[in-house]
């Protein structure tokens, strides 16, 4: 953090001085996101019904995949966050979106589960990459005055990309007769242009650039950890979206309106991320994030509770504003609390630890399906609550101090 820095690092203070504007890079990072995005939300809510329709797999194995996938791109999270501070960051990210879009390849030439599996498994794995040293870099453009900012303006491009994505997708379906299959092959048209893109990121001198270094997590502060934990202890609630729509199939919406109602949720998602993000800057992110996860806790209730279909067009864009409040935040938080030449590593096993408990929650909540899935949503709804609740009462958890420059 910088000298000038009168941070909420911790949760608690409010910022004293005014914001300042963000970089080429935050901008050129969100275009990037934009594309890579755009062409994976071509393909996310085609999943549900591509395996459990065209290929025949229940909704367990649809769980498993997903769990499984973001499981590999936890496992190297961990590892790229850690190297990203002993290495440059720009040759990271760029091969993690190219190993992405050749993920996609895979995808398009699936005709059974286990390849869809692996097409998930490697398309995570360049996610895994990339994610840690992107957004390092973010985090390096900024100050915690403004980085709150900055996330959130990633998160809004990145999401711009689901809204984009889906609906070129829902276009394409309808042009080619109700057929899947094309669409698996025009997502790598975006792919490999943001895999491209991301050379027009400069990065900047990072400390610890090229140093001979131990391959440890040590130095990070035990307020870092304390956030973590709560971090972790959500996301072994927080299942994979592919689950929420396979419940509006479930409760009768066909491709179109499954479609319709991921659109509206991630136009939610988008439009609220830049406000959240920047609220943030100004007042405590642990408030912020504990408000997002109760809409997560209002909206997996109704998931759980509702028999009626009209009530998923109010569930979505709430599932969206809980995105909105915590994606971006839990992010500059995380960046807030670590020092800056461990803010790879610090962001790497942030990303390990949550990606390690959605692939858990996924086997589980694809396990405990049974017909409906009210029961999955039911027991993360509660859980949930009662953590938010718990997160806004413990400021001591997470500190209450202003940060140190570092």
């Amino acid at each position: 953090m910088e000298p000038s820095e009168l941070s909420d690092a911790t949760g608690g203070d409010v910022v004293a001085e005014p914001p300042e504007r963000l970089t080429r890079n935050i901008y050129v990072v969100s275009l990037v996101s934009f594309l890579q995005d755009t062409a994976s939300e071509i393909l996310y809510p085609v999943l549900p019904f591509f395996v459990t329709g065209v290929l025949g797999a229940p909704p367990a194995v649809l769980g498993l995949i997903e769990g499984v996938a973001d499981g590999t791109a936890s496992a190297m999270k961990a590892a790229s966050g850690r190297l990203s501070d002993l290495r440059h960051r720009r040759p990271l990210v760029a091969s993690g979106y190219g190993i992405s879009a050749f993920g996609k390849m895979l995808l398009a030439l699936a005709g059974a589960w286990p390849m869809v599996l692996a097409s998930r498994l490697t398309d995570r794995v360049g996610k895994g990459l990339r994610g840690p040293p992107r957004d390092a870099i973010i985090a390096d453009e900024t100050t915690t005055t403004n980085r709150g900012r900055a996330f959130g303006m990633h998160r809004a491009a990145d999401t711009a990309g689901a809204v984009v994505g889906p609906l070129i997708g829902l276009g394409l379906y309808r042009a080619t007769g109700e057929q899947f299959r094309p669409l698996l092959w025009i997502a790598v048209i975006p792919a490999v242009l943001s895999a491209g893109a991301v050379f027009l990121i400069r990065e900047r001198p990072h400390p610890l650039s090229g140093k001979r270094q131990p391959w440890s997590a040590q130095g990070l502060p035990t307020r870092y950890w304390r956030v973590l934990a709560v971090l972790g202890v959500f996301s072994l609630a927080n299942f994979p979206d592919t689950l929420l729509l396979l419940r509006a199939k479930d409760l009768g919406f066909e491709f179109s309106g499954v479609v319709a109602l991921y659109v509206l949720y991630n136009l939610s998602y988008a439009a609220l991320s830049y406000p959240a993000g920047t609220i943030s800057d100004r007042i405590s992110r642990r408030v912020v994030f504990a408000v997002g996860l109760g809409f997560f806790a209002l909206a997996y209730l109704g998931f759980g509770l509702t028999a009626t279909p009209a009530w998923l067009w109010v569930l979505f864009p709430l599932y969206g504003c809980y995105t909105a409040l915590t994606d971006g935040v839990s992010r500059a938080w995380v960046a807030d609390l670590a020092p800056a030449h461990l803010r790879g590593t610090a962001l790497g096993v942030h990303s390990a630890v949550s990606g390690g408990g959605l692939m858990l929650a996924g086997v589980w909540a694809g396990l405990a399906w049974s017909g409906t899935g009210r029961v999955p949503f039911l027991i993360s709804g509660i859980t949930v609550a009662a953590l938010s609740c718990a997160l806004l009462v413990a400021r001591r958890l997470t500190g209450n101090q202003r940060s140190t420059p570092t």
